[in-house]
This record gives C-alpha cells, structure tokens and sequence, in this order.
C-alpha cells in the first residue's frame, strides 16, 4: 500500500470546521408551531 492510499481518519469537529450552534431545534420547534397554526387558520375559516 503506497502511502497515498492510507485512510484519512480525521475527528468530527475537524471535519466540520465550524461552529453548531443548535438552533436547529428551535428553528424545526417554531416552524412546526407556524404550520399547525396557518393548517387551522386554512382549515376553519
């Protein structure tokens, strides 16, 4: 095996090279929140 072809292991945060700032939750929260709401408005008027 050539030294070119040995595996890159590389850790996660490396790998992402940046920052999570978790907000993903809030973000899928709200918007679920937002779709129920316009669904009822939709549905009951």
């Amino acid at each position: 095996m050539a030294d070119d072809d040995k595996p890159i292991h590389v850790e996660a945060e490396e790998a992402r090279a940046g920052a999570t700032p978790h907000m993903t939750r809030y973000i899928l929260g709200i918007s679920l929140i937002l779709i129920i709401a316009i669904y009822a408005f939709l549905v009951l008027r």
